[in-house]
């Protein structure tokens, strides 16, 4: 059965980037939508331009815009966590206040969705949960407090989710991507190998969900270095992005 054609799926950081390719492939699909960002202005664009698409602005970082906008979306077929606030940040240059902020949205935002909308599809036996993590959430790496952490705790939730809701109609997946050509990216100053475009990357997502599977890394081979990395001692791991270990 394919998982978007007339489902109802609710994107989170829909408005630019991943999310919004993301938006545009599942409405290329068949899926009705729901869109949320903070921003509504760019979000009713987005909405503006598919089939079937409804915005509906949130905070993720703000308890009582989670539950009215959760309310508003109603009883969904799949949620898509696909929120990614990222400022570089080395330990040795802390500003106060930047990680806490990357794990609220990140992260804490992610149970705030999911405390709204996993309870009725386990009470309906049904539904399919995709949380957008990303290579960096594999292993510590440098200049990345507070970002690497969140994906890396958003991946390990994913884990959780998944161990218990084994043998419910409830499906849980992870997509880890690598370098996306985003706004995001655009703060970095080192070369970023295999940088895909939004819809390159939308594209690896919808086969992911499509496929099953639950952890899907991308793109190869520089996704390797990661899913092997964790298998190797920390300073060879670091000696691989010139990093001491």
């Amino acid at each position: 059965m394919d998982p978007f054609d007339a489902k109802t799926w609710w994107i989170v950081g829909a408005s630019e980037g991943l999310g919004r390719a993301l938006a545009e492939a599942l409405d290329a699909a068949g899926a009705r939508l729901v869109l949320s960002a903070r921003g509504a202005e760019r979000l009713q664009a987005v909405a503006a331009g598919l089939r079937d698409a409804r915005a509906v602005p949130m905070d993720v970082t703000d308890a009582g815009s989670v539950a009215r906008a959760a309310e508003a979306a109603g009883a969904v077929d799949g949620v898509i966590y696909c929120v990614g606030l990222y400022d570089p940040m080395p330990a040795t240059c802390w500003q106060p206040g930047t990680p806490e902020a990357m794990v609220e949205a990140n992260f804490t935002g992610a149970l705030r969705v999911l405390g709204r909308v996993l309870p009725g599809m386990v009470t309906r036996d049904a539904g399919r949960i995709v949380l957008i993590g990303s290579l960096a959430g594999h292993r510590g790496l440098p200049g990345a407090i507070g970002y690497g952490a969140s994906k890396a705790a958003l991946m390990h939730l994913g884990e959780n989710l998944a161990v218990d809701l084994r043998g419910t109609g409830v499906r849980v997946q992870l997509a880890n991507p690598g370098f996306i050509r985003t706004r995001l990216t655009e703060k970095n100053d080192f070369p970023m190998p295999q940088i895909m475009a939004p819809e390159a990357a939308a594209a690896r997502v919808m086969g992911a969900i499509r496929s099953g599977r639950f952890s899907t890394s991308f793109p190869a081979p520089f996704s390797w270095l990661f899913t092997i990395g964790r298998h190797l001692p920390i300073g060879w791991f670091h000696r691989l992005f010139g990093a001491r270990g």
